[in-house]
């Protein structure tokens, strides 16, 4: 159980969250957490309940919101205790059990990785991912929000703050700007995220808007608050009408070629850790082949790519998990690295094509990661490998395409990439791994996305690549990609392979290709998965509990997959003993408690929310409703839900061909659903 303070005032265990109603014992629970595990004195509690004109029976009160608190507590199955102290009362918790310890741990550690940019970044967003919204807008307290709440929003400003500086630094202007629009309008008087999103803009190329950004603050701080912009700002408006250029990277760039990664140095030493240089789309990208640098401290495997990735931003590893490089990691020059080498750089910058205002969104392509435990999917491998390998080239010169499809954190993208490293001698020119969606889960257009494979790749002639295009949405998305040789947006002469939660089938028709539709493990392929990452001898100790927890997980990768990671932090605990308590409630088990959004939870929440909504409706009807539903005739008193419905939901990977009957829905998912609504219906609770 965790309290959640960054928000509105709640409980939560997973994913399952009581938001507490405003009352009086709300804001002396919201006092206490404020400053957990120091003792509190009953007059400032007093004073937090009540305000500044207290009632003459306010001590007696406050033991009374004490003891309903106890009773709450004991209601959800809190262990935490609200202990009396001389003078006043103390409630202990620790990072994983309250928000906002959990925050300022996660920056302490963030302000350790200062030498290490990326690595710090990835600390901070995982920081401010806990937060939730308005600052305890449930609780009802003046003296709170007069005296705690501007502190604790302070806190959080300066983590977005560096987190620009950050990106900035590493050249990532456009990721930047996202954070910055939004921030600059939230705090208007907040100077230095103006002198940001000015810099930000002016980096993309988009000097005018730049300028134009700089008059609308300056117009607000003369009409608002009476005074000038800052220095700072000044001088950075100076420079722009100047044209000057900014100075030079502070961090370099890495670039990432067959797996190994090397460092771009930066033109000359910076003393400015914000410090970026001006963009020059015209400018040929800096290189250094023999730029060595100290060991890869390795991958982190993160699950299907609609989940979020383990140390970014919230999601769960799931079963033979895509790996994305560690953010952290230091680069390592390889020797015989092939001549994209040269190129890879400019795919990772913000710069805007010659000519144009709006700047291109920051590239994330990078090397075919390896998979670390790839377990199962013994015959998709072999077929995958033999289709890339094939000596016949597809006909009139359209790219070879083999789709990998099938459900959330079915493990496509571990797929791909496994068989992506297994062929790597075939393609001399390179593996790249192309996302497809934006980080806010948006698709990216296939313009933008030629036009970083080319800036990678560069000119053709050093033999073929195969690219990975990773969480395609649509069939519109990609179908540019793959026309013929020579045709404006086409990756001439290269491997594709495609993997998406739908099922394509347009794509197929109209381009051709070989499918590869993903269901979930067999049993065999569960316990392998077990075997292979809880070690043998712990398994085959308990064979039958080991079977039990796979089929308690529905043979499902991604529950795999976390199940095995907390597993793995208590070698402890009997795999009978696991699969009791997982029984008892899967769907709330099934998520990682330091890392409440790595979940299954989570994963069906994100691909349910890619739906249209009609959809979403008609599926949740489904889910709730009895299995006749998914029949052809349908229940005898409501009929059947139209084939075109079920249809589009197969097609999306949240319906299972059969038995029984044509369609069914996966146990987990349909427990999902069925939780969901009854989350739904008791959101709130009076205390």
């Amino acid at each position: 159980m965790r309290f959640q303070l960054l928000g509105p005032l709640a409980l939560a265990d997973g994913t399952d969250t009581v938001v507490l109603q405003p009352s009086k014992p709300a804001n002396l629970l919201a006092a206490l957490l404020l400053h957990a595990n120091s003792a509190v004195s009953a007059e400032y509690l007093q004073r937090a309940i009540w305000g500044e004109e207290q009632p003459a029976t306010a001590k007696a009160a406050l033991q009374t919101c004490v003891l309903r608190l106890r009773r709450l507590f004991s209601r959800h199955g809190v262990t935490t205790s609200i202990e009396a102290v001389p003078g006043g009362y103390r409630i202990t918790a620790a990072p994983p059990t309250l928000d906002l310890l959990g925050f300022r741990d996660r920056v302490r550690r963030a302000a350790g990785l200062a030498r290490e940019p990326e690595a710090e970044l990835c600390a901070l967003r995982d920081a401010l991912a806990l937060w939730q919204g308005s600052l305890l807008a449930n609780v009802r307290s003046v003296v709170l929000h007069r005296d705690e709440v501007p502190r604790l929003a302070e806190e959080r400003l300066r983590a977005v703050e560096r987190v620009c500086d950050l990106l900035l630094g590493l050249g990532r202007c456009g990721e930047a700007l996202v954070d910055l629009w939004t921030a600059t309008r939230v705090h208007p008087g907040h100077e230095r995220f103006h002198e940001q999103l000015i810099e930000a803009l002016y980096r993309s190329g988009r000097q005018a808007q730049a300028l134009a950004e700089y008059r609308r603050v300056k117009g607000f701080l003369l009409e608002e608050l009476g005074v000038d912009p800052s220095p700072s700002l000044r001088r950075l408006e100076l420079s722009i009408l100047r044209g000057e250029d900014l100075g030079p990277a502070g961090p370099a760039a890495p670039h990432v070629i067959r797996g190994e990664t090397v460092p771009l140095p930066a033109t000359r030493p910076s003393t400015d850790r914000g410090a970026v240089p001006a963009m020059d789309p015209g400018a040929a990208p800096v290189t250094d082949r023999g730029t060595a640098a100290a060991g890869d401290r390795g991958a982190t495997p993160v699950g299907d790519r609609a989940a979020p990735p383990v140390g970014g931003r919230g999601a769960a590893p799931v079963a033979h998990a895509a790996p994305v490089a560690d953010r952290s990691a230091v680069p390592v020059a390889s020797p015989g690295a092939t001549p994209v080498a040269a190129r890879v750089a400019a795919a990772g910058t913000d710069a805007p094509p010659a000519g144009t205002d709006a700047p291109a969104a920051a590239s994330r392509i990078g090397a075919v990661p390896a998979v670390p435990h790839f377990t199962g999917r013994a015959a998709e491998t072999a077929a995958m490998t033999a289709r890339l390998t094939a000596t016949s080239p597809p006909e009139d010169d359209r790219p070879l395409t083999v789709l990998v499809s099938g459900a959330p954190g079915i493990g496509k993208s571990a797929l791909a990439q496994h068989a992506a490293r297994l062929v790597r001698d075939a393609f001399p020119a390179g593996q790249l791994l192309v996302p497809m969606t934006r980080a806010d889960g948006e698709p990216r257009p296939a313009d933008e996305v030629a036009a970083d494979v080319a800036a990678t790749l560069g000119a053709s002639g050093e033999g073929r690549a195969l690219l990975i295009l990773d969480d395609v949405i649509d069939a519109d998305q990609v179908r540019p990609l793959l026309t013929p040789r020579g045709e404006a947006g086409a990756l001439p002469g290269h491997a594709v392979v495609v993997t998406s939660r739908m099922g394509l089938g347009g794509l197929i028709a109209t381009h051709g290709g070989w499918v590869q539709r993903l269901t979930t493990f067999t049993e065999a392929e569960s316990y392998a998965l077990l075997l292979t990452a809880l070690g043998a001898e712990r398994v085959e100790a308990e064979p039958r509990a080991a079977h039990r927890l796979a089929a308690l997980c529905g043979h499902f990768p991604a529950a795999l997959r976390i199940l095995t990671a907390r597993l793995l932090t208590r070698p402890g605990l009997r795999l009978a003993d696991a699969a009791d308590w997982l029984g008892e409630d899967p769907l709330a088990r099934l998520t990682l408690t330091d890392s409440p959004d790595h979940s299954v939870d989570g994963l069906f929440d994100r691909a349910l929310g890619r739906l249209d909504p009609r959809l979403s409706e008609a599926f949740t009807h489904l889910a709730q409703g009895p299995p006749a539903l998914l029949d052809d005739q349908g229940p005898e008193d409501e009929g059947p839900v139209p084939e075109a419905v079920r249809e589009r939901l197969a097609d999306a990977g949240l319906l299972e061909d059969g038995p029984p009957g044509p369609y069914r829905i996966h146990d987990l998912l349909r427990a999902h659903v069925r939780r969901t609504a009854r989350i739904r219906d008791r959101r709130t609770e009076k205390v």
